[in-house]
């Protein structure tokens, strides 16, 4: 992820700590050493993290893209988060696998060291921040059903993922025009330890995300549950109820006329008044499925996130502060446990809304099949057989 930590010293790495010289400064490290079984399964667990990101972004711009129901700017938001995830997976991990591999040395080269930096720093910070965007998208879109739907256009969206890229691109600009410099001797492959720089990556890529994230997240949350309070929707309206008349006073063919036209009026009104209210009763109910939903999926997705990022933040703001800005005093494989562990997220992201989307789930079943034709029909079904359903579960309630 961002600010993702290379440190190294010389291929020749065992079991005793090793002193490496970094821009006059001598920096101990407790260097890595595997043996040939470690590295296979090291190796191989890596490996499986790197394709099975892959493959479960790639099914999401497929299936978006594809898929003309899922074709809508709601969606857009995912496939941006997706292609964010699929770079983590595509310029950064195979790097990282291979380094780790190696006891932690840096082989690239210095200039494609700061290329993969900007790379890292950019690619999981857009993941970040597009997280974020989605929450926000959510609530608006719980909160003001009515309104929300008209801006989100297009060309809505494409801007604010437009404005998610640039963001995240602006924090890899420090280190690569002067302010900050990238810890970079040939050897160590770090990200700057400036402590100003520090803060304002930390800040923009990580715990100000989080806090929008959180906040969306108990707002949705709260209105899930004023929802649920209300509801239980009690009787129909009163205003079509009518008393009997008193007649009887004559017997004409007249005053019968008229009582018959009132109570034909009458209890035209009331049925009107009860379709309106099977209506109302039906809205109600998709509103709350759909407030309960979005805070299940909501939940899940800042639980996840804040589980796998969480400790590397935490780890990278302390570090300067308390190693100093010219080399890392924490362990390597402390490091690398909590940097893979932020990778993961990569990974998780695309099944967590597969499984809270029944049209994603559908068309990953179809596409992993090879089930390819027919696919929009098949959607379009299923999405009329559950809108049956909402209008007949009603009728049967009452």
């Amino acid at each position: 992820m961002p600010l993702s930590c290379n440190t190294a010293t010389s291929p020749s790495s065992s079991s005793q700590p090793q002193v490496m010289e970094t821009n006059g400064t001598r920096c101990g490290e407790q260097i890595l050493s595997y043996g040939r079984v470690e590295k296979v399964l090291i190796g191989g667990v890596l490996t499986m993290l790197t394709l099975s990101t892959i493959c479960g972004n790639l099914l999401v711009v497929i299936s978006v893209c594809f898929v003309k129901k899922l074709r809508q700017p709601s969606n857009y938001l995912i496939v941006s988060l997706a292609l964010a995830d699929l770079s983590v997976a595509l310029a950064v991990m195979p790097f990282v696998s291979i380094t780790d591999l190696i006891g932690g040395q840096w082989i690239f080269g210095q200039f494609f060291c700061n290329v993969f930096i900007a790379m890292d720093v950019m690619c999981c910070t857009a993941s970040i921040m597009t997280l974020c965007v989605i929450s926000i998208d959510r609530y608006l879109g719980i909160t003001k059903p009515l309104t929300y739907p008209v801006r989100q256009n297009g060309c809505c969206m494409a801007k604010m993922i437009l404005s998610v890229w640039l963001l995240s691109a602006s924090i890899t600009l420090p280190p690569l025009f002067g302010w900050a410099q990238n810890v970079n001797d040939g050897r160590v492959c770090l990200i700057s330890q400036d402590f100003g720089y520090t803060v304002y990556s930390t800040a923009v890529a990580f715990y100000i995300p989080m806090s929008v994230m959180l906040i969306m997240y108990y707002r949705i949350y709260r209105a899930a549950k004023l929802s649920a309070a209300k509801h239980t929707i009690t009787g129909f309206p009163r205003e079509g109820e009518h008393r009997p008349s008193e007649s009887g006073e004559t017997g004409t063919l007249k005053l019968q006329r008229e009582v018959e036209e009132e109570c034909s009026s009458r209890v035209s009104r009331l049925l009107k008044s009860t379709e309106h209210h099977q209506r109302r009763k039906r809205k109600n109910q998709s509103i709350f499925k759909r407030e309960q939903k979005a805070a299940a999926t909501l939940g899940i997705v800042v639980g996840a996130f804040t589980f796998c990022w969480l400790p590397f933040f935490l780890v990278s703001t302390a570090r300067p502060f308390v190693c100093g800005v010219e080399c890392s005093c924490v362990p390597l494989w402390l490091e690398r446990t909590l940097l893979w562990l932020g990778y993961a997220n990569s990974l998780i992201n695309p099944f967590i809304y597969a499984f809270f989307n029944r049209d994603l789930r559908t068309t990953y079943s179809n596409l992993l099949r090879c089930r390819y034709r027919n696919i929009n029909r098949k959607l379009s079904a299923a999405g009329m057989h559950e809108a049956l359903k909402l209008v007949e579960k009603p009728d049967t309630d009452a």
